[in-house]
This record gives C-alpha cells, structure tokens and sequence, in this order.
C-alpha cells in the first residue's frame, strides 16, 4: 500500500502533518511533508485524531471541460487551451465532513475529480520541470451550483460556496495513469462518474507547466483537474462518494445550509472626492 500523508487535529485541537499506519495510527510530522517534513517521536493512536483536509492551498485552480464526454455533456467543445478558473481556499472541506447545500441554489451538483498537490514552486515551468513540481495526488470533488453557474455567465459564486471543495482523505506520491476515477450517490451499486484518469485531455504534467506560466504555484496549491461525464444534481439527505483506484475513498454527505437574511434595500451611494 502507497503512502498515506495526512493532515491531522488532535483532541486538544492541535494541528499536525502526519503519515497514516496501517493500523490507523498516525506517525507525526514536524511540518508539511512536501516542506521537508521529518517524522518526531510521537504518535496519535486511532480514533484519537479528527482528519482534515490533507493541505491548507493558497489557492486552488480547477480546469473545466478536461475530459471529451463532460464537454459534450455540457453542450460545448472541448477547449483548444485548459479552461481556468479558481475556487476559494474557504472552499476546502475534509472526508467525512458535511457539503452544504445553499439556498441560493435550486440544483447542486456533484464533479469527482483527481487533484494534484504542488509541492515545489512553479513559475513558468517547461513540462519536465512540471513533473518535479507534482508532490502527490488526492481526491476532489468541484461541488458546482449548476443554475447559478448558467444565470451568471461565470463560475465564481456557482463554484465558490463554503464547502464546495472536498479534498482527501490523504495524499500520495504516485498514481498509475490508468487510474479509474468513478463517483456514487448514495451507495447506488452503478456508479454515476466512471472514467481513467489517462482519458484527461490535458495531462497533469502539461496542467502544471500551463497554468505556472500565468501564476506562481506556491508548495501546497492544489489542481483541481476536471470532471468525467456523469454530473448530476444532490439533494439534502444524499452521500457523494468519490473514489479513485491507488488514492481511496473521498465521502460527503449533503445537508441544508444556513437560511440567511435578506439582504437589506439597496440605498444609492454618493462617492466624494478627497
């Protein structure tokens, strides 16, 4: 079994970097292991630790339309170059923990996706200096407020939702390019995603080189790297369960999200000149 580095709280609300046992104990790290890491002489034995998302990003840089049957789905072409856009760090949320679902939407949907953790600075990287700059791999799902993503012509607020980036459980190094990604609701047998990480039309390697020539990549960004076809909307009450063979189990139930005030009457604003 591959190496399993986790992100970790103990009960007393400590933080840690780790590596997660076989027996699910977890030997900590004195810093993100992609930082250089090393293993101290302590250990937070199971059910003694709350797991986290695996890494705090800076920012995280999903890419749309990655794989040929997701555009078509979508009604579009794939894209001559990767389609960018970004999700809030705010977003990330850890295995287990609830996607809520906002009452600004009408139709919430589930994106598996395999997501890559930048483990050395990236600027202006050619594709063999891309490949270093991958530090391991994880499971994302791109949780997507799919109306409001068609009524605003951009994806910022329909991708942007506290709890819409579940990332995890944990990291690993490699991953075999006939990976299979495949995403169930509700512990249906069928799955509703299924696809291998090689049917990618852009490949993690150029994903990477791309996208540090536009933006610095810092250690512990993380690429979200597209969805398969198959999306389709969750309701409160429903489980997504992303998987991905080599990494594991990504699982999230949806709940309600808060009901918030409206907004009070907009008020004209004269701005002066100082």
């Amino acid at each position: 079994m591959a190496q399993r580095y986790v992100r970790v709280k103990n009960p007393s609300g400590d933080i840690y970097y780790g590596i997660l046992q076989v027996n699910r104990s977890v030997v900590l790290l004195d810093g993100p292991p992609w930082l250089g890491g090393k293993a101290i002489n302590s250990q937070l034995s199971p059910d003694s630790y709350q797991i986290l998302a695996p890494c705090c990003p800076s920012k995280i840089i999903a890419v749309g339309k990655n794989y040929s049957a997701h555009a078509a789905e979508m009604g579009s072409e794939v894209p001559k170059e990767p389609l960018l856009f970004l999700k809030p760090p705010t977003t990330v949320t850890a295995d287990k923990q609830p996607i809520y679902y906002p009452p600004q939407s009408a139709r919430v949907d589930y994106e598996g996706e395999l997501a890559l953790v930048i483990g050395k600075t990236a600027k202006n990287c050619n594709l063999t200096e891309a490949r270093s700059k991958i530090w391991g791999y994880t499971i994302a799902n791109d949780v997507t407020a799919r109306d409001l993503q068609r009524l605003d012509n951009q994806w910022t607020r329909a991708k942007g939702f506290d709890s819409f980036c579940p990332l995890g459980p944990w990291i690993i190094r490699e991953l075999s390019i006939g990976a299979k990604l495949t995403t169930f609701l509700n512990n249906c047998a069928q799955p509703q995603q299924s696809a291998h990480i090689s049917d990618m039309v852009f490949p993690p390697d150029f994903l990477v080189a791309y996208i540090s020539q536009i933006m610095t990549l810092l250690p512990g960004d993380v690429i979200l790297t597209g969805t398969p076809e198959g999306i389709a909307p969750m309701q409160p009450g429903d489980t997504v369960r992303v998987e991905i063979e080599g990494i594991g189990v990504l699982e999230n139930l949806v709940v309600v999200g808060e009901q918030l005030p409206a907004p009070a009457p907009r008020t004209n604003i004269t701005l002066s000149r100082d």
